[in-house]
């Protein structure tokens, strides 16, 4: 049976299966999307951090100690939520355990929103942009990234557990629930055009800065054969947006 992105992280097997991958060189996480996010997000010093889905906090950690004021993750799987919070041990940052659709955003609180690879784990995004449009101060940035629509749209031709070669692109605009095997479990995801993703931030009032597909850099990968492969097609699709000040 599928399950919902925190309690899909939340079964044994997949925890210990996704624990495995992100210790590998040269993961797509590692050289593709977090350099992009860090890019996007930076300077990064005095401001105070919403991360929405943050997992095990890593980045957390990173911000804190280069100079942010204040870091909050937001973790629906207990999980990963126990492992955040010995994350941050002696720091002053802190995870709430909560799904991002049911935790109540404070009113202007952060200078800075994040959510990596979290929200298309998400049925309805629409009050989720609104939301966090309404916890951002004045200016405030907003950085998320998301699974590809070109990977979200189709997993035909993809076996579980292998490296794939092949990536059909099919029923692109036919949005919403999309069931696929991964990480030795089976999970619901959505998937969204690139078109929806702007609407949605232009529906909330935000401004746009920036979209980015974390096009591959030879500097972030060990291994030339990953960097090759990884050129074939885009896994990440990013974007930044502004509240207005």
């Amino acid at each position: 049976m599928e399950q919902t992105g925190p309690n899909f992280y939340d079964d044994e097997a997949v925890f210990a299966t996704y624990i495995r991958h992100r210790q590998r060189i040269d993961t797509p996480n590692d050289t593709l999307e977090k350099p992009v996010m860090m890019d996007l997000i930076r300077p990064i010093t005095g401001k105070r951090i919403l991360d929405l889905g943050c997992g095990d906090a890593a980045v957390g950690r990173e911000l804190l100690d280069g100079g942010a004021a204040s870091y909050t993750g937001i973790e629906g799987s207990h999980k990963m939520a126990a492992i955040a919070n010995k994350t941050l041990a002696n720091t002053d940052g802190q995870i709430i355990e909560q799904t991002i659709e049911n935790w109540m955003y404070p009113h202007a609180t952060f200078d800075l929103v994040i959510a990596r690879l979290s929200l298309h784990y998400v049925a309805d995004l629409a009050p989720i942009c609104i939301q966090i449009f309404h916890t951002l101060t004045p200016a405030g940035l907003f950085v998320f990234s998301v699974e590809h629509p070109v990977i979200t749209s189709s997993d035909a031709g993809w076996t579980s557990g292998t490296l794939r070669q092949d990536w059909i692109v099919d029923n692109y605009f036919t949005t919403g629930l999309r069931v696929t095997d991964w990480l030795g479990g089976t999970v619901q995801k959505y998937h969204r055009t690139v078109e929806d993703y702007f609407h949605l931030l232009n529906a909330a009032g935000f401004i746009i800065e920036n979209l980015r597909e974390a096009c591959p850099q030879r500097e972030h990968f060990q291994d030339v054969q990953t960097y090759e492969r990884r050129k074939r097609i885009p896994l990440f699709l990013i974007f930044a947006a502004r509240k207005p000040g």
